[in-house]
């Protein structure tokens, strides 16, 4: 196919996106199956310019001055691809299989081309309707951190120190994949996306398939690191779905102590059989629940850790899941906060006298983060929250001190400060 042919195609999978209200996934599939005659790196091609389109929906319909899917491609080119009017004019020649010619209006908005003026929901390119939320934690660097939020993401590797001696010697078997060392996590390697947004085949590299490194954005290797796990500790991790935590405290604990992996919808926890034998854990039990019934009731007021990776919005990885941004709605965040509040009161059943519970999100909104602790603290009496202090000393990160942002209860990280997704983590300790 042709630059050209892509970007209609672009186009046509933006208005099914648009006409069905689908994950970006599913019309991207449909497309594929629908022209058989496009290759793996058309289709590779195809979904970076969808998935473009929609980290700048709002701010390329409004410099386009409208909402149409060609409207939102072509602004996306201009603003994210920073393709110039002539360039753009060029794959849009009406010729076989491309875009129509550009309209006059059309070549003075993209010439323009200007947010200025923009208000912080477009220039930040999120719903408008969670802006209180976002002014909240952000404040005046609402519209750089949102901007940052609409950027690819890396592919970060955490390197398995159950297989791996060292951070080092994963880096050394893999050159040709071009990792650096993540800066903030000592486990982790970072590659950078290519022009096409493609990453490696990581996952039929033999080292992947040794186990020696697993796929896991950087935060998520930090808050594992936070959340203190030592060997010989009984942990139990509530929400574990395919294991990426579980994996990260098993490596954290040497294999030393016991998890209990569980998730209240078995279907989540499928991977984790396969992903703990590959990366060589011997101490994590897996808990299926039966009938909805609960898989860890025989550990109530024996765990030392409770691990609460929480359902949310998934706001922080709209890096990765652009399209998410404009599914979401307000309906959808009062759902999510009180399956929060549902699995933050089963946690508190399962801490021992001294024990902790570690909250995790992938949000950045206040409403599950520091809302969903102060109301289970009103409810819970018997628990205090870990100084900020204390949750980067015990685990030996101390730099995060400066690098987070700080919250009333934990800390927030976010692609503009710390070059990750947006991860929230907290500590909350029950009276000894």
């Amino acid at each position: 196919m042709t630059p050209a042919a892509r970007i209609s195609a672009a186009i046509e999978v933006m208005a099914d996106i648009d006409a069905r209200r689908r994950p970006a996934t599913d019309a991207l599939k449909d497309w594929g199956l629908s022209h058989r005659f496009a290759g793996s790196k058309d289709r590779a091609a195809i979904a970076s310019l969808v998935y473009d389109a929609l980290r700048r929906k709002a701010s390329a319909a409004w410099v386009m001055g409208e909402n149409t899917p060609r409207a939102v491609v072509l602004g996306m080119l201009r603003l994210q691809r920073g393709l110039d009017v002539g360039a753009i004019a060029a794959l849009c020649s009406g010729d076989r299989f491309a875009p129509e010619p550009l309209s006059g209006l059309e070549r003075e908005r993209l010439d323009k081309a200007d947010l200025s003026g923009a208000p912080p929901h477009v220039a930040g390119d999120f719903p408008d309707w969670i802006e209180p939320s976002l002014q909240r934690l952000l404040g005046d660097e609402l519209v750089p951190e949102m901007q940052a939020l609409a950027t690819r993401a890396p592919l970060d590797l955490r390197v398995n120190t159950l297989k791996v001696s060292s951070r080092e010697e994963a880096h050394d078997a893999l050159p040709h994949l071009n990792a650096v060392e993540t800066p903030l996590s000592p486990l982790g390697l970072r590659i950078m996306p290519g022009e096409d947004g493609r990453g490696p085949a990581v996952q039929s590299e033999p080292e992947f398939l040794k186990g020696w490194i697993e796929i896991q954005d950087e935060g998520s290797q930090l808050v594992a690191l936070l959340s203190g796990a030592k060997p010989g500790e009984q942990v139990v991790d509530l929400c574990a779905g395919g294991g990426g935590k579980t994996l990260a405290l098993a490596a954290l604990m040497e294999n030393h102590g016991q998890i209990y992996a569980t998730d209240n919808d078995a279907r989540r926890l499928a991977p984790i059989h396969d992903r703990l034998t590959r990366a060589g854990v011997r101490n994590v039990q897996v808990r299926t629940p039966r009938a909805k019934a609960d898989a860890v009731t025989d550990l109530d007021g024996r765990m030392d850790c409770v691990l609460v990776d929480a359902p949310c919005t998934g706001v922080g990885t709209w890096r990765r899941n652009p399209d998410a941004k404009w599914r979401l709605r307000p309906g959808s965040l009062e759902v999510r906060r009180n399956e929060q509040a549902t699995v933050l009161d089963r946690a508190a059943g399962l801490v021992k006298a001294g024990g902790r519970i570690v909250y995790i999100t992938c949000s950045i909104l206040p409403e599950e983060n520091d809302d969903a602790l102060s109301a289970f603290l009103e409810r819970h009496k018997g628990f205090s929250p870990v100084s900020h202090d204390d949750l980067v000393g015990t685990s030996g990160l101390g730099f995060l001190k400066n690098a987070t942002r700080r919250t009333a209860y934990g800390l927030q990280l976010t692609p503009l400060q710390t070059g990750t997704d947006g991860f929230f983590i907290a500590v909350l300790r029950r009276d000894s």
